[in-house]
């Protein structure tokens, strides 16, 4: 099972790349079927890399860290 505590823990090491472009993730939950929805803040909201930066960034370490993650759904 998937703890809230484990993908902040994840999402913490991944807004250190995040801020230096001046955005972050934020996490809004964790579905039972493995999907976690995030919100994208700051300068990812509206960036054309942003799509990128959701699945080759985050749903991809995600992925990697947490075999239960089964995707990663950005939620507005």
């Amino acid at each position: 099972m998937i703890t809230r505590q484990a993908i902040e823990t994840s999402l913490s090491r991944l807004r250190i790349f995040l801020a230096i472009d001046g955005g972050d993730v934020q996490l809004v939950q964790i579905k039972d079927n493995g999907i976690v929805e995030v919100r994208l803040l700051g300068s990812c909201v509206g960036c054309p890399m942003s799509l990128m930066t959701l699945r080759a960034g985050i749903e991809r370490a995600l992925m990697i860290e947490h075999p239960e993650v089964k995707r990663v759904e950005q939620v507005r």
